[in-house]
């Protein structure tokens, strides 16, 4: 049932360190859209340590958490269920209170990532390219499940990486192979190149963009653009952004949390770009 104006209810963001975290703006400028002039979204420093203490000591009136690193994995033993997606990863971004009290956590960054990609006319590709091998690249590779009709290549620094990354590709099914990071310059020539690294790791990866690059999905949003991305648009390719994955996947949570849908994309990517510009 979507929730009504009246009734005060409470979200937060959880994760360490959170103080740059931009869901507090997207879901605020969700809410005031929607008309939920009683309900508040919060942010929270809490490690994997303070996690079980916090949840259970959250009231009724709670809706939902956002949750980011660490506590992606930490969350799955304290819900009562996740969801195929969630499970397909081992991660939860999402924990919906149920009215029962029950705890169910969900995955919106992997749907986020399709809808994402969608929005920038990417339905399907025959091939792919992932640059990494972290907690980001397993969800990239779990959204190229849905849309790679072909094989995926991920270019990693270690071979432990490499392993890690074979192995979720047997497990979601995806034609995979792992190269090293090496020959990463390589992979911009793909369909679609999916960016996972920290801030800077792809900087010298610039100089590499062909002349005719296809689609770059880089996750980042802060510092943006990304020199990558920069060059890349320079050469006439697609860019999607970390902008893009953050509302698309907070729009689904917003859904989930509110019962409202659709929840308003275009007043929620607004307001990410108002509080980026003014940092």
């Amino acid at each position: 049932m979507p929730a009504r104006a009246t009734d005060a209810r409470r979200a937060a963001v959880l994760g360490s360190p959170i103080a740059h975290s931009l869901s507090p703006v997207l879901h605020r400028a969700a809410y005031d859209a929607l008309g939920l002039t009683a309900w508040s979204y919060d942010r929270f420093e809490i490690d994997e340590a303070a996690l079980p203490g916090f949840l259970d000591g959250l009231g009724t009136e709670w809706a939902g958490l956002s949750l980011t690193m660490p506590l992606k994995r930490a969350v799955i033993p304290l819900v009562d269920e996740i969801s195929e997606t969630a499970a397909s990863v081992d991660a939860v971004n999402t924990v919906v209170f149920e009215e029962d009290g029950r705890r169910v956590g969900d995955n919106t960054d992997i749907p986020g990532m399709v809808a994402a990609l969608r929005e920038h006319g990417i339905e399907e590709v025959g091939s792919a390219a992932i640059l990494g091998a972290g907690a980001t690249a397993s969800s990239a590779l779990a959204a190229l499940a849905r849309i790679c009709t072909g094989e995926v290549v991920a270019y990693v620094r270690s071979e432990t990486r490499a392993a890690e990354m074979r192995r979720w590709g047997e497990r979601l099914d995806v034609d995979l192979r792992t190269a090293d990071w090496a020959d990463a310059g390589r992979a911009l020539s793909a369909p679609l190149v999916i960016a996972t690294t920290p801030a800077g790791t792809t900087d010298a990866l610039a100089a590499a963009v062909p002349e005719r690059p296809a689609t770059l999905f880089d996750v980042l949003y802060e510092p943006w653009p990304t020199e990558l991305a920069a060059r890349w648009s320079m050469f006439g390719g697609a860019v999607v952004s970390g902008l893009d994955l953050l509302v698309h996947q907070a729009v689904l949570q917003v859904e989930r949390m509110t019962g409202h849908s659709p929840a308003p994309l275009d007043a929620m990517r607004q307001a990410g770009e108002k509080a980026l510009a003014a940092r």
